[in-house]
């Protein structure tokens, strides 16, 4: 017997890749139960399946920063707040500080959909009744037909996870000058921001004011912040990073991207819609 709950949920999350650097990802995430029936004659009452399923998701990877600690030259320091320090093939390094709870270590070279997913299976099925004999994860990026990108940011002001300072999103972008969408546009900021960690100019610091150092580094930026969860701090290479004079919310983004392009277009009508990750997001226009 089998159960099936499809888009049970969205992953929000970063990962480090030693060529691209910080990624931000969205991944739409559907469930498969096999088993035995129980008392009740279900596998798995629905609702346990969606809260269950979903609250383990959210507590071992959903806005976390996903680190493959095999890659070589990867070290981790410390049991609740763990320093960080990841080697991209440039010789260049990204390093942060945080609570451990802000990060999902995978014991691999690269992440990918595979090794996350098979990661997630065995920490799921785990946690599960006896009655459910396997579990079946389909992660899945959305469907984008027009340019998108990836971005990395924190929340510093946000009561939840958004808070911790690299996680992220896969999103898509609509512009439209004058009631019609724009594809030169879309693509100047997709390419712009791609694979890129969105930082608010309040949260740099020098390099003496972090607890943490970066091996023989130079041009990079220094973010530091506290916030309910804890320190967080972060070390990265400024070709990887675009400095913000505002809060990273998506609410604030598309108000930058708006200002910017209307900027640029003084005399048309300008609507931008910015997505966080799946299905969600801003709408800011201008006259």
């Amino acid at each position: 017997m089998k159960l099936f709950v499809k888009a049970l949920t969205v992953i929000d999350s970063s990962y480090l890749d030693s060529e691209r650097g910080m990624v931000g990802e969205s991944y739409q995430v559907d469930v498969e139960l096999d088993g035995r029936v129980n008392d009740q004659n279900m596998l798995l009452d629905f609702s346990l399946v969606k809260k269950q399923i979903k609250s383990i998701i959210d507590d071992v990877v959903d806005h976390k920063l996903i680190v493959p600690t095999q890659v070589a030259g990867t070290s981790v320091v410390g049991t609740q707040q763990q320093q960080i320090s990841f080697p991209l093939t440039t010789g260049e390094f990204i390093v942060l500080n945080g609570p451990a709870e802000a990060y999902c270590l995978l014991d691999l070279e690269t992440v990918s959909l595979a090794g996350l997913t098979a990661y997630l299976e065995q920490v799921i099925l785990s946690q599960l009744p006896d009655n459910i004999s396997g579990l079946k994860l389909h992660l899945s990026h959305e469907k984008i037909d027009t340019p998108f990108y990836h971005y990395s940011h924190g929340l510093k002001k946000h009561d939840g996870n958004c808070q911790r300072i690299a996680h992220g999103h896969r999103s898509r972008l609509d512009v439209f000058l004058n009631e019609q969408w724009d594809s030169a546009l879309v693509t100047q900021w997709a390419q712009a921001w791609q694979d890129i960690y969105l930082g608010s100019e309040e949260d740099i610091v020098d390099v003496a004011a972090l607890s943490i150092q970066c091996p023989q580094q130079q041009q990079s930026y220094c973010f530091q912040y506290t916030a309910s969860q804890g320190l967080f701090e972060l070390i990265i290479p400024q070709r990887l990073c675009q400095l913000l004079p505002l809060d990273t919310t998506i609410e604030s983004l598309t108000e930058y991207l708006c200002h910017t392009i209307k900027a640029d277009y003084p005399n048309s009508k300008v609507k931008v819609m910015g997505y966080e990750g799946i299905g969600k997001g801003a709408i800011v226009e201008l006259d």
